[in-house]
């Protein structure tokens, strides 16, 4: 699976984004989806995961209330949704897709993740 991230930018705290994440390659709902963020110097960090049909999704606790995650399979295309943006929201963004089983995903674990999108920066100035 190939993965292309688009649609961060800059913006002022209390502001909204849409991250896009499109999709190639593979069966694109075959494959569970995930958002991860990384800023300088942190580890990188469990944002959103959705599951294959797009029915269960689960957030971080702090993103929960403010972040979507939605997948359209019929457009091999992931998205996140953020409002109420703060500082702290601030990174690099990535989109991952993980192959394994229902039985062992877990969605939080970026080990579970196969494959990886380039990233895309979100800035958010108070």
């Amino acid at each position: 699976v190939q993965l292309q991230a688009s649609g961060g930018g800059t913006v002022q705290a209390g502001g909204s984004l849409r991250l896009s994440c499109a999709a190639s390659g593979r069966t694109f709902s075959d494959v569970y989806l995930g958002w991860f963020r990384q800023s300088p110097g942190k580890e990188r960090e469990f944002v959103a995961s959705i599951n294959r049909s797009g029915g269960s999704t689960y957030y971080s606790d702090a993103v929960k209330g403010r972040f979507t995650i939605s997948r359209d399979n019929a457009k091999n295309t992931m998205y996140l949704q953020m409002n109420s943006l703060k500082p702290a929201d601030s990174a690099v963004y990535y989109c991952a897709a993980s192959t394994w089983p229902s039985r062992l995903y877990s969605g939080t674990n970026s080990a579970q993740y196969d494959y990886w999108g380039q990233g895309t920066q979100v800035t958010v100035s108070s």
